[in-house]
């Protein structure tokens, strides 16, 4: 199964269905192009209601997780996971950064290691 929702949890289901999605996504578990149940199915399989899957899914959605193609379904993006790009990004113009500034490889790493309070 795609999802599993622990209904004694203080977390909506709704957001269970996304945060896992978005989790398989970033795991590589879901490739681009994968196609996701329809609403109709994955509510059924896991006895919610329509309307709470079309949310996440719309959240989804708004996220550029996944894209809706009409009667051919949702699919996970074709780009990919969007955060993941997103901190690629980021992570290219840090380094970018530190280059133009003449900072060493090992010290630039300090200083990302001390962002990250590691």
């Amino acid at each position: 199964m795609l999802v599993a929702i622990t209904t004694d949890s203080a977390i909506p289901p709704y957001e269970q269905i996304r945060t896992q999605v978005r989790e398989a996504v970033q795991a590589g578990t879901l490739a681009p192009g994968a196609k996701l149940p329809s609403v109709r199915r994955l509510a059924q399989d896991l006895g919610l209601a329509v309307n709470t899957v079309a949310r996440a899914y719309r959240e989804l959605e708004a996220d550029g997780v996944v894209e809706t193609r009409g009667r051919n379904g949702t699919v996970v993006s074709p780009h990919g996971d969007v955060t993941t790009q997103a901190a690629q990004q980021a992570a290219s113009a840090y380094v970018a950064a530190v280059r133009r500034l003449g900072i060493p490889d090992d010290e630039a790493r300090a200083l990302i290691d001390a962002a990250l309070g590691t």
